[in-house]
């Protein structure tokens, strides 16, 4: 990162242009541009957003974004790759103190979900089957009268 953040800060001076120059044509504060320069990847949450910032910054000092930011990939795979399994683990463990179970964001892959209960289904089953009982038998008093069924609209006695 230092190589990249040196090869954009050297490009940048021998062009002639400011820190403010560069920060107020591509809308980027002057610190992350500092901070890229100097090869500081610790100052940034986001990766993928420092990889455009980079990628930005090498197009509008004329270089070719596409083989900085391959260069930026290779050192991230470089870093990454040297991480110890038991610092990703231990790293995974404080994240997960400091961020609450119901915060959480996780794939529907491995997130359980509640599904309902059998007992919900058979209540709602049985429900379903009274109000239709009750239909039957409202419809049936509606068409007997004094227990003879009717076949006109009206009953005259």
């Amino acid at each position: 990162m230092n190589e990249i953040g040196a090869t954009l800060k050297s490009t940048r001076e021998t062009t002639g242009i400011s820190l403010e120059e560069a920060s107020n044509d591509l809308k980027i504060k002057v610190l992350i541009l500092e901070n890229i320069e100097e090869g500081n990847i610790g100052c940034f949450k986001d990766i993928f957003v420092l990889k455009d910032y980079i990628y930005d910054y090498a197009k509008y000092l004329g270089l070719d974004p596409d083989k900085i930011t391959d260069e930026f990939n290779e050192y991230l795979f470089e870093y990454t790759s040297k991480i110890p399994v038991k610092e990703i683990e231990k790293a995974v463990r404080e994240q997960a103190k400091e961020n609450p179970v119901e915060n959480k964001i996780s794939s529907p892959y491995t997130n359980t979900v509640t599904k309902f209960k059998k007992t919900n289904y058979l209540l709602l089953y049985i429900l379903v089957a009274i109000l239709v009982i009750l239909a039957i038998v409202w419809s049936i008093k509606q068409i007997t009268i004094n227990n003879e069924v009717t076949n006109e609209i009206s009953y005259i006695k």
